[in-house]
């Protein structure tokens, strides 16, 4: 297997594990949906449009800072599996690499920094969708840093605006501020505590929606929630993303007293469902994405709850991406059967488990008595 620390880094950087409530919520994400004046969009654009938009934006990278020394990569000229592997990174979307036999439209790109969590998908739906991806929960850093990108970009290439219902989008539900703040989750206890039914009830009476790890379309695997705004119009940016951050900071407390209810009422159970998929996790031979989805939420769960100590969330976070399909296949520099997947995908596992310093807990029976030990004399 080769080296992963080849596949160059665009895109991970929410993978350290830095941001508040790291433990649960593993990313922000914020996206712009914003169009060219003067070119048709959406399914009205023709490749001349495309082209052209794409060729505005590689003339003004150069005159804005945090795009001065970014890539802009074409999609039709990279190889399918570098293009999957930006899908894998959440920095492009299914749409954009367009239909798995004719591949993506002319004129699609990304536009990525060397060292910033910013990108720019162009031609997707809208011209332009500005993305920034953070660790934890930074709601209101990240949309500070995005607006500044945004404001810095829309003076270079002036927007679709309308004065009256705002910047004007290829879908009519991204019309207003086309902004969609989510939140990646992870909500183990509210799950096994059978509560996340009423949570999710809870945030669409409140204007948000869950999708799964990928967005829209995507299932919700490992107990993994994405959790978004619904709507764009009517309220300011930054009414939404406030907005937002309430709420999930509410969830994040429903989530803790979950496991602090689990670890008070099911130890015992808790404790062996989390040490259980860590010997799996570790040791298996051969493990499908969904099985390390799966386990890893058990492991997660143990790690935040210290009952794992020495394994870093970092790690965990490294897992998730590394496991997926063309990562592997990048690693092992061709391409795998699904068997194979497999069982390049429990090696890797292994490997960054074994750097990890998990201390086992004492064999002892409960009760503090060895039952190989024979009785004593007089019993």
């Amino acid at each position: 297997m080769g080296d992963t620390h080849l596949i160059r880094d665009s895109g991970l950087g929410w993978l350290d594990a830095s941001g508040e409530h790291a433990d649960i919520v593993l990313s922000t994400r914020i996206r712009l949906a914003r169009n060219v004046q003067g070119f048709a969009c959406g399914s009205r654009a023709r490749v001349n449009d495309r082209t052209a938009v794409l060729a505005r934006i590689r003339g003004v990278c150069p005159r804005i800072e945090s795009l001065r020394e970014a890539e802009v990569t074409e999609l039709s000229g990279l190889e399918p599996r570098r293009r999957r592997i930006l899908l894998e990174r959440r920095l492009a979307s299914r749409d954009l690499l367009g239909e798995s036999g004719s591949g993506p439209a002319r004129g699609t790109a990304v536009v990525l920094p060397a060292d910033q969590p910013v990108s720019i998908m162009v031609n997707e739906e809208d011209h332009l969708r500005l993305q920034i991806l953070v660790s934890g929960l930074r709601l209101r850093e990240a949309w500070r840093t995005l607006d500044a990108l945004d404001e810095e970009l829309g003076r270079e290439v002036p927007y679709a605006y309308h004065h009256e219902f705002g910047f004007l989008t290829s879908c009519p539900t991204n019309v207003g501020t086309g902004l969609r703040a989510s939140v990646l989750m992870h909500l183990p206890a509210l799950v096994l505590t059978k509560e996340i039914g009423k949570v999710l009830q809870g945030l669409s009476q409140v204007g948000l929606t869950f999708r799964g790890l990928y967005g829209e379309g995507s299932e919700v695997v490992g107990n993994f929630f994405q959790v978004s705004n619904q709507t764009t119009l009517g309220k300011s940016e930054e009414d939404l993303v406030d907005h937002l951050d309430r709420i999930v900071r509410q969830v994040i407390q429903y989530e803790a007293h979950a496991r602090q209810v689990l670890l008070r009422d099911a130890a015992a159970v808790t404790e062996d469902k989390i040490w259980r998929a860590y010997g799996l996790l570790r040791y298996a031979r051969s493990l499908s994405f969904e099985e390390v989805m799966n386990l890893l939420s058990g492991v997660r769960l143990g790690a935040s709850l210290k009952l794992l100590p020495g394994l870093r969330v970092y790690s965990l976070n490294k897992v998730m991406v590394f496991t997926q399909p063309a990562h592997l296949e990048e690693a092992a520099g061709r391409e795998l059967s699904e068997q194979e997947c497999d069982v390049h995908r429990a090696a890797l596992v292994r490997r960054i488990l074994s750097t990890e310093g998990v201390v086992t807990p004492d064999d002892d029976a409960p009760d503090g008595t060895d039952p190989a030990d024979p009785p004593s004399r007089g019993e």
